[in-house]
């Protein structure tokens, strides 16, 4: 390949100019941070090796800890932590929890003797509200800068990043309130995770001011394909028209649920997810485990302001600038596609 046709591919894949690739690649000072930052994403989207007068001396390493991976919103969040950790010049070593795997206190202690420079916590113990936080309380002592993701803890003195859980869950049900549902069901996690409370919170505000006749019917089992399934299960059982999910792939479980019970989604029942992880929005007929069937409808995470937020606070601490303790909250935004649809109650049968 010849360096004419390289320096096109890198310009089309940047959205710049040729000129401007060959500025970055030579190391010119006169490129914006973020041009040169697109020039090079492009390099390592396009598998070129960076020039070594390219290649970033890292100021220091940071620390992600994450749950599991099988949950698509978890890599969502990794990829995008890291790619900001990485563009302000910090290495990211990623840590990740399995069942019966490294425990979240054995990666800090590991993080802590690679001599890290702060780390992230990503849905981990901070948002168990049923554990003590003594072990954040030794991070502080030990003067280790960190930063939670999800789980605003009122006893964690250090900053939060969350989506707004309440709201995001209100406008779900808002929206299946709009398409006349009346019997509406949520399908939570563990109930002492606090995004599960604050999504319980917005079910029953909603509920109770818009539907003050209709009971409320929340089951908690794991934020799994098989607890998705599960619980809505438990809410068909109590005639439940319209589902809502604490993820997406607790949606899939739904579906699952309803497709084996011989009913269509959304003729017969609506779904709702939550996050807008990879892939929810196309449609595969042959396999609900995974990919949903039809489209889901889900409210998106801002993961990537999330992401970029959750590091600017890490890298001011670091850097011992003023950072409030307060919790972020995120707008989360509904997205309707195809899994809720019109429910019309049956008609009374005539005396």
């Amino acid at each position: 390949m010849t360096e004419r046709v390289r320096l096109a591919d890198l310009a089309r894949q940047a959205g710049v100019s040729t000129a401007t690739v060959s500025r970055v690649l030579n190391g010119k000072e006169t490129v914006a941070p973020a041009t040169r930052q697109a020039v090079l994403t492009a390099l390592d989207l396009l598998g070129y090796e960076r020039p070594e007068r390219l290649r970033q001396r890292p100021g220091g390493l940071i620390g992600l800890i994450v749950p599991e991976l099988s949950n698509p919103i978890f890599p969502s969040f990794a990829q995008n932590l890291e790619t900001t950790m990485a563009a302000r010049g910090y290495t990211p070593l990623l840590c990740t929890q399995t069942a019966g795997g490294i425990t979240e206190d054995a990666y800090v202690q590991l993080l802590l003797d690679q001599r890290v420079s702060g780390i992230i916590f990503l849905s981990g113990l901070h948002a168990d509200s049923s554990l003590p936080t003594t072990r954040y309380a030794r991070l502080k002592e030990m003067r280790v800068p960190f930063v939670t993701l999800n789980g605003a803890h009122e006893q964690i003195d250090a900053p939060d990043v969350s989506t707004d859980h309440t709201d995001a869950v209100a406008q779900a049900v808002r929206h299946l309130i709009s398409l006349g549902h009346t019997r509406i069901g949520l399908a939570l996690g563990p109930a002492r995770f606090t995004p599960s409370q604050h999504k319980e919170q917005g079910y029953r505000q909603v509920m109770t001011s818009l539907l003050p006749d209709s009971p409320l019917n929340v089951a908690n089992t794991l934020y799994t394909v098989e607890g998705g399934q599960a619980a809505a299960g438990e809410l068909l059982d109590d005639g439940c028209t319209g589902l809502i999910c604490g993820s997406d792939v607790m949606a899939l479980g739904a579906i699952r649920q309803c497709e084996g019970r011989g009913l269509q989604v959304p003729a017969d029942v609506s779904v709702v997810g939550f996050d807008d992880s990879a892939l929810m929005a196309f449609s595969s007929r042959t396999c609900t485990r995974t990919v949903s069937s039809p489209p889901l409808t889900t409210v998106r995470q801002p993961v990537r302001a999330m992401s970029e937020a959750a590091v600017s606070l890490l890298l001011s601490i670091i850097d011992e600038a003023p950072v409030s303790q307060a919790s972020l909250k995120f707008h989360a935004e509904l997205i309707v596609r195809d899994s809720t649809a019109s429910h019309s109650p049956p008609p009374h049968p005539r005396s």
